[in-house]
């Protein structure tokens, strides 16, 4: 019996195997789900419609300017109508007893003619009741026009000011927030897809090897071990491959509900690299602490303690207002009165300089709040910027080592055919590919998160657009 030697058994597997991936179906490539392509910019216009986040911080905008709206004329003169209609009944005893008693005295000292006839009246009751009813209408305009509230009103205007300004820097932040969210979730998806199709055609193609190395075996061209070795790559593949499309399932849906689609959506604005660094880190610092949300916010709180401050103060000066009424009467002369007052609290049980000393401490911490705040945000965009950074770097290292799994494949498939390589060592190739490719996706994905986060620490999630336009040149699919 004659033996085959090595070589030529393993050129003879190549040979067969790469016939049969050659006339392989196409059924065996992994099948993708249509859905509605949706750019990055529409994807963003769509959440700052539909978003219930940002809806609510609009709404507690939109209350504070018309709580603050409402106060605009506060201050001002205060006019009332008042009007009653009434009825009532009255009655009133007289006692009479006491006229009874000094009548008599009283006539003796009149003359004796009128006393005689007088004496002839019948004698008074002892006591008499007086009634009186009566249904009247009345009505009355006042009128109270604070002429110097020691600053109050002003205090309270700017007060609601204040918080006016705080509803609009939390809103801005979660702005912010939810166009960082939307990068995550949108590039998120695109990266689990890409590595999806990644593993699942890779599968496809360990399937093909998996069936060419059973005929080969059942051919006696290769040994029960390298049998063995491509259905464990084939199960190791599966897995991956499973997984992989569960993953991708998963950010789909994520994106689809944070945009509430009615359909699933497939992003097609690519992951991105800008091949050059952005501006330097002091550009990005000074920005954050001009428009950082979180500083307008400290901002506003500190307004607030000075506007309470005001108030309090307000209320150990005196007082000056002007006041008026008049009934409303027709054909008759109405009665009216007006002037002017003023009140000044002399002493009250609260104590005034507690509470004054009380919102100076409090305008203190807002300002040492700041002062931190402007500490934390400059370190912040610093570790943000050297992450972009890094993950820049990372992406363009990473070059090398696809070039070097493409390399190898190729080398692969050639001894293959030639005899020098095995089944295994082209799964093998094929598996380092998908890897490579995979990782230097995810150092794609890793830079434009940081992107996004180094923006948002800026107050510049909306520039976001703008770099992304940038990075035409450096655009992975």
């Amino acid at each position: 019996m004659t033996l085959t030697p090595p070589h030529r058994r393993h050129r003879r597997a190549g040979e067969a195997l790469l016939r049969l991936l050659a006339t392989a179906p196409l059924a065996l490539l992994p099948a993708l789900t249509q859905a509605a392509p949706l750019a990055f910019d529409a994807a963003l216009q769509q959440l700052q419609q539909r978003s219930d986040q940002l809806a609510a911080s609009r709404s507690a905008v939109e209350t504070a300017q018309l709580r603050r709206d409402a106060m605009q004329r506060l201050g001002g003169p205060v006019v009332n109508l008042s009007g009653a209609a009434y009825t009532y009944n009255a009655n009133l005893d007289v006692d009479l007893n006491p006229l009874n008693r000094a009548l008599p005295g009283v006539l003796s000292q009149l003359p004796p003619a009128l006393a005689g006839s007088l004496a002839q009246l019948p004698h008074l009751p002892s006591s008499y009741t007086l009634n009186r009813s009566q249904s009247d209408t009345t009505a009355s305009v006042s009128a109270i026009w604070p002429i110097y509230m020691g600053g109050a009103s002003q205090a309270a205007r700017g007060l609601l000011d204040a918080q006016t300004q705080e509803a609009e820097a939390d809103a801005a932040k979660t702005g912010h927030e939810a166009t960082t969210m939307l990068v995550q979730r949108y590039f998120g998806a695109q990266l689990a897809q890409r590595a999806a199709v990644l593993r699942e055609s890779a599968l496809a193609t360990i399937e093909q090897h998996d069936a060419a190395a059973q005929k080969m075996l059942d051919a006696g061209v290769i040994a029960r071990v390298e049998r063995l070795q491509a259905r464990s790559a084939l199960e190791e593949a599966r897995r991956n491959a499973r997984k992989a499309r569960d993953d991708a399932d998963l950010a789909a849906t994520a994106l689809t509900r944070t945009l509430k689609a009615t359909e699933a959506v497939t992003p097609t604005s690519p992951l991105f690299v800008l091949s050059q660094p952005v501006e330097p880190l002091p550009h990005f610092i000074d920005t954050a602490l001009a428009r950082h949300p979180g500083l307008d916010k400290v901002a506003a709180k500190k307004e607030q303690a000075t506007q309470l401050h005001a108030a309090q103060e307000a209320l150990r000066k005196p007082q000056l207002f002007a006041f008026g009424q008049r009934q409303l009467k027709t054909g008759k002369e109405a009665d009216w009165v007006a002037g002017v007052g003023v009140r000044w609290t002399l002493w009250d049980s609260i104590d005034r300089n507690a509470l004054a000393e009380s919102s100076n401490r409090q305008i203190e911490q807002a300002e040492r709040t700041g002062a931190q705040a402007q500490s934390d945000i400059a370190l912040l965009v610093e570790k943000r910027w050297l992450a972009l950074e890094q993950a820049r770097r990372q992406y363009f290292a990473l070059a090398p080592g696809l070039e070097l799994a493409d390399e190898v494949l190729r080398l692969r498939t050639s001894g293959l055919r030639a005899g020098t390589s095995t089944t295994l060592d082209l799964i093998d190739a094929q598996v380092n590919q998908a890897k490579a490719q995979t990782e230097r996706t995810q150092a794609a994905h890793d830079y434009v998160k940081a992107l996004a986060d180094l923006l948002e620490s800026c107050g510049l999630s909306e520039e976001f657009g703008k770099y992304m336009a940038r990075a035409d040149a450096t655009r992975v699919e």
